[in-house]
């Protein structure tokens, strides 16, 4: 059986898609292998970030692209969060809205769309 992508809502799927077009082939490319392989390929696609918690890491000529997700029952993996990367480290604030997110989707409060 094959993984399905969703997204938090409408907002998070375009926020992706605003992605610079290097960047958005990238994650279009690794949402590919995710949906064969499931959302524990690892390095350098995905990536643990604790508790629940995964990235998805993306690049493209235009810089570094993040996803953050979480999966949820059934083989789904919901994208809670995307932006491009500007500093080293993953923003606090990225990771923060990311679980804050995961928690209401954990808690039956959102329907993701699907992608």
């Amino acid at each position: 059986m094959s993984w399905m992508i969703t997204f938090f809502s409408e907002k998070v799927r375009e926020e992706m898609l605003s992605f610079p077009d290097g960047i958005l082939a990238d994650f279009l490319h690794v949402a590919e292998i995710i949906e064969q392989f499931g959302p524990a390929v690892g390095k350098p696609y995905t990536a643990p970030m604790g508790a629940g918690l995964f990235e998805i890491r993306v690049r493209g000529r235009e810089g570094i692209g993040r996803s953050l997700f979480c999966t949820v029952e059934g083989q789904e993996v919901v994208i809670l969060n995307s932006f491009i990367k500007k500093t080293q480290k993953t923003p606090s604030k990225e990771i923060e809205k990311a679980r804050k997110r995961m928690k209401e989707l954990k808690n039956g409060e959102n329907n993701p769309a699907i992608f």
